[in-house]
């Protein structure tokens, strides 16, 4: 894996291309949770497709740009406040103080990075601007955008966010504004919309708790990280033949009717708890976060342009034994159980507990997995210029810990060309070898007992 430094210009603050309104504006529960207080990146790969590299004020036209598209997403230049009392509660106050942009240059190739550009990424800190701590959101920018160019004429463009502010599918939103207005396009292709009162709970504020922090809270601030040995991450693709695999284990009717996160969920959710060895009576369970913007969620729905958190969790359980020891189908059917949990009451059940401090949320420390789908988030449809194409990208993960329980899967393309759909894992390396085996088994066993 290729290793380098990235020679970084002075961060520049960016303000709103024009007068932007001065105002404050709400943020939901959701947003509002412990757990996104923090920064998210997503980290999207460019090559060149023409002699000579970037063009030369490609630095400028994604500053401007960005300038510009602060002006519709002008709560982004601003900045984070909680509100009084002890309620915890976050606000946006639009100040127009503005978001952070680094130009910076390191002599490395694109191809030197990998193919497919899946995590881990290598020198990954080396092309994000650094926020500092990450979990520290109050007061500082909101935004931050580094622009790398390569030794090859391919640049890294990253772009770091507030959690609080934006999920996966409104980073993508924000970040493709930016490339397009740099492009030459007059205005955003999907006009921005706040619209947080969507995902309020409906519980007057005069009933509301003021000085108790919520049980996710307290998970998060006063349980230790388990004891763990150095950990190593690994990507695994998933493409039509791997799917087609695990399709032939299924009987027919639920073969037919899976979906693909279904199919990799219950794959990877069962040869995880088989590599992690754990006693067979022990409670184990995968957590999904879903989206508010899917088909699940009728009313009212959200708008296109809607670019808060809008993702709720829902999780499947069983013992260890019954995962690993029972079918692939009986896995692929807990996860859809628990897929099908996800209706307008319970999401505003959520709203309501997560104002009332109620929600404790699941816990990842005790025989917990949690996972996120980010491949249909739209990465694909980011362009740089005719003179660039995408070559890859996605989000980094979450670090430390929390990076061995979670798995954000994103989109490729393997060596044949095929789209696929890439799920990180990160174990200590004695499990990571159990979980290869596994995979390797789930896929190979099922494709020969079909033939």
């Amino acid at each position: 894996m290729a290793t380098f430094v990235a020679h970084r210009g002075k961060a520049e603050l960016v303000v709103p291309a024009r007068a932007t309104a001065h105002e404050v504006r709400p943020l939901s529960q959701i947003d509002s949770s412990p757990g996104l207080r923090q920064y998210m990146t997503l980290i999207e790969f460019f090559g060149c497709r023409v002699p000579g590299g970037a063009p030369k004020q490609l630095a400028s036209s994604l500053k401007a740009a960005l300038a510009e598209a602060l002006v519709y997403y002008y709560p982004v230049a601003g900045r984070l406040r909680e509100l009084p009392a002890g309620r915890r509660k976050l606000v946006v106050d639009c100040t127009a103080e503005g978001a952070v942009f680094v130009e910076a240059r390191a002599d490395v190739r694109l191809e030197e990075l990998g193919k497919p550009l899946v995590p881990p990424f290598p020198c990954v800190d080396e092309l994000i601007c650094d926020v500092g701590d990450v979990r520290t959101v109050i007061g500082k920018p909101l935004l931050y955008l580094q622009m790398t160019q390569l030794r090859c004429g391919g640049v890294v463009v990253a772009m770091t966010t507030c959690h609080s502010v934006a999920d996966g599918y409104g980073m993508v939103q924000i970040l493709k504004c930016i490339l397009d207005l740099a492009r030459g396009q007059p205005v955003p292709a999907v006009f921005p919309l706040w619209e947080r009162h969507l995902l309020a709970s409906s519980i007057p504020a005069a009933m509301l708790p003021k000085d108790e922090a919520s049980p996710t809270l307290r998970t998060l601030t006063s349980m230790p990280p388990p004891p763990i040995d150095e950990p190593v991450t690994k990507s695994f693709l998933f493409g039509p033949t791997e799917i087609a695999a695990l399709r032939r284990g299924l009987p027919g009717r639920l073969a037919r009717s899976s979906t693909v996160f279904e199919l990799i969920t219950a794959a990877v959710w069962r040869c995880r708890v088989a590599a992690l060895e754990y006693a067979p009576d022990k409670r184990v369970r995968v957590t999904l976060a879903k989206n508010a913007r899917g088909s699940w969620k009728r009313e009212p729905r959200l708008p296109p342009g809607f670019y808060g958190n809008a993702v709720m969790g829902t999780t499947a359980e069983a013992s260890a034994d019954e995962l690993c020891r029972g079918s692939l189908a009986r896995a692929v059917e807990l996860v859809h159980e628990a897929k099908m949990k996800l209706t307008d009451k319970r999401l505003r059940e959520v709203l309501d507990l997560l104002a009332r401090n109620e929600y404790a949320g699941a816990n990842l420390f005790d025989g917990g997995f949690a996972v996120s789908d980010m491949s249909r988030c739209g990465n694909a449809s980011l362009e740089l210029g005719s003179w660039a194409e995408r070559a890859g990208g996605g989000t980094p993960g979450a670090g430390g810990v929390l990076a061995t329980l979670s798995s954000i899967y994103m989109s490729c393309k393997d060596s044949n060309g095929d789209e696929c759909v890439a799920v990180p894992m990160c174990l200590p390396e004695l499990p990571m070898r159990r979980f290869m085996s596994q995979i390797s088994a789930v896929t190979k066993v099922i494709a020969i007992s079909s033939m």
